[in-house]
């Protein structure tokens, strides 16, 4: 029996010697390689913290004491090792584990993340509630050195380093490798500044020294210049925070003995940890980024490219191109999504005029502002998930001073695999409600192509949404220029007018001849086609809107408030996304769980009209 087939919970890892660690770490990392080669997933990432994973098991009294994952896509190994390794076959997949850290799936899931840079604020206040309650618990952030350029994660450390709690934030830094030489005196270092000789040394120096204030100021100074000539602590250090490191990630007897040492400390500590993505799985650590999210493939031969249409994200991408190569005023910026938004080309063809600024949507969208205050045509790539965490920005940056921003909102509608967090469900309703702002849903990569192309044309802000995955037709297809706040209408029929947009114009087509209705491609949610509204009122019975967006709030509720200003007494249903979370799986089981395959859209449509 292999060491790993013995540990169903960390109580059990903790019953085993030192000296069993590093089997166990090696065998935890083909697991992992193993699993996520069968179901997909993020996999450089979660090879890269199998080390750190079990140090902090190991160490730390879980699931008293918290541990507090930041964006949680590398959590698999804390997965395995805390009850679900007999279904990690089920990761990703409609009634399977999330991808991400749930609360509600295992008291383990301190925090339910996805979403970057929230790990060290979630965990101050666990460890300020701890304290408030007189309760002994140690509590633990683990950050990466992506996340950590939001301000969201600064913001918590700069109130973190003035609150007086106990808490241990680590860095998992994995932009760096380390050498020998340098790992070595890493090593040395921070056993040295984690000791009890050197805090005594330095405790006792401080006491005696406070009484000669001019020599206290100066050995001040000297000890932090020390420090940072070989150590990049001197700014943690600023916030508040006891630095140690860098240390080895993938050493697993030195992380044991660094947070044992370290765990009972109190106040705020920091841990610098350096790792490699994809550690232990050569095709991985050569190339981390294809490996960060995988499909299902063979990991004795690696992942094969694939022919495939090309996606909504290729599509942006391109126009992105065609765009910049007449028109120099156009700049495009992204937080941190250069591959997922489809700006590879972009990025190499014209790399002063793409900016990605790291994971800081907030940033992104007033950065955008200020180059529109500048005739510059900016071009903002974001999920629609992300584009919340930016929202104050949106409104006050850029819709209130009424700025020529483009967003391109990508992953519009449910995203399949990556669950609640990253669907995009709640965009329309959030922008709908904004004065100057104008939205549009792209139906296929032409559309998208049109779209954007009108949109870098107006003066104001607007938004063109498109869906995760494969596009709809080819870019080159024919398609009727955009006119501002004008739909299309697709089939002609009677009795029942289906208004659908973006994705779901697709389904209305699949349904409409059953019921001999009329499709109409909206194009717009706002502002919306009013005379082809008021066209389709006088002459069916009843409307019916579809949309891939919250059902409150979006594209039909809109319709229905057009309709009661204008006193239009029509039946009008409205069919969308339910107001719920809807949990990761198949895109199709999905839509068909809340009624919005073709499917479901025809059963609503029986049951109105019956």
């Amino acid at each position: 029996m292999s060491v790993l087939d013995t540990i169903n919970f960390p109580a059990q890892l903790r019953e085993l010697p030192p000296s069993s660690l590093k089997s166990l770490c090696d065998e935890l990392r083909a697991f992992v390689l193993d699993s996520v080669s069968k179901t997909g997933g993020h996999l450089s990432s979660n090879l890269g913290v199998v080390e750190l994973t079990t140090a902090l098991h190991y160490c730390y009294n879980t699931p008293h004491d918290r541990l507090v994952w930041d964006v949680g896509h590398q959590c698999y190994p804390h997965k395995i090792l805390t009850g679900r390794r007999d279904r990690m076959s089920t990761l990703r997949q409609w009634q399977g584990l999330a991808g991400f850290p749930k609360r509600d799936e295992s008291e383990y899931d301190t925090f339910g993340v996805a979403h970057s840079s929230t790990s060290i604020s979630a965990a101050l206040g666990m460890a300020i509630a701890a304290k408030t309650k007189g309760e002994e618990r140690r509590v633990v952030a683990i950050i990466g050195d992506g996340s950590m350029s939001a301000g969201m994660a600064f913001e918590a450390l700069n109130n973190a380093g003035a609150a007086d709690a106990n808490m241990l934030v680590i860095l998992n830094d994995n932009e760096m490798s380390i050498s020998e030489p340098v790992g070595a005196l890493n090593k040395y270092l921070s056993r040295l500044l984690v000791s009890k000789t050197y805090g005594a040394v330095r405790s006792a120096g401080k006491s005696v020294l406070s009484a000669i204030p001019p020599v206290a100021r100066f050995a001040r100074r000297w000890e932090e210049h020390m420090k940072g000539m070989v150590l990049p602590g001197t700014m943690w250090e600023e916030f508040g925070f006891n630095y140690i490191g860098p240390i080895d990630g993938h050493d697993v007897d030195l992380l044991v003995e660094t947070l044992n040492k370290i765990k009972d400390k109190p106040g705020m500590q920091f841990l610098h940890v350096l790792t490699r993505k994809g550690a232990g799985y050569d095709r991985a650590e050569d190339d981390p980024i294809l490996y960060h999210g995988v499909p299902k493939f063979d990991h004795s031969q690696g992942i094969t490219p694939k022919t495939a249409k090309p996606t909504y994200s290729e599509t942006f991408g391109d126009w992105l191109c065609d765009v910049a190569a007449s028109d120099p005023a156009l700049v495009a910026i992204t937080p941190a999504m250069i591959e997922g938004s489809g700006m590879q080309r972009f990025a190499k063809e014209y790399p002063s005029r793409c900016f990605d600024v790291g994971i800081a949507e907030q940033h992104s969208v007033t950065f955008a502002a200020g180059l529109a205050c500048e005739g510059m045509k900016p071009v903002v790539a974001i999920y629609s998930t992300f584009l919340q965490r930016a929202y104050d920005q949106l409104v006050h940056d850029v819709v209130l001073q009424n700025l020529p921003v483009v967003f391109a909102i990508d992953r519009a509608g449910l995203v399949g695999a990556d669950g609640p967090t990253h669907a995009g469900s709640f965009d329309v309703a959030f922008m709908r409600c904004l004065p100057n702002m104008t939205i549009l849903s792209a139906t296929s990569a032409a559309e998208t192509r049109a779209m954007l192309t009108f949109a870098l044309q107006l003066k104001s802000p607007v938004a063109v949404r498109y869906p995760r995955g494969a596009a709809f037709g080819a870019p080159s297809d024919a398609i009727t220029p955009i006119a501002i706040g004008k739909g299309e209408v697709i089939r002609r029929g009677s009795k029942i007018a289906i208004l659908a947009w973006g994705s779901m114009v697709h389904v209305a087509n699949s349904v409409a001849e059953k019921f001999d209705a009329t499709v109409v491609n909206m194009r717009f949610v706002k502002p919306l086609d009013e005379a082809l509204l008021r066209e389709l009122a006088s002459a069916h019975d009843v409307v019916i809107t579809l949309e891939e967006a919250s059902v409150q709030g979006s594209a039909g509720s809109a319709v229905a408030e057009f309709f009661a200003a204008e006193n239009i007494i029509k039946r009008l249903i409205q069919i969308g996304l339910p107001d719920t979370f809807i949990e990761q799986g198949d895109p199709a089981i999905m839509l068909a769980s809340v009624g919005l395959d073709a499917a479901g859209v025809e059963a609503t449509i029986r049951k109105a009209i019956e």
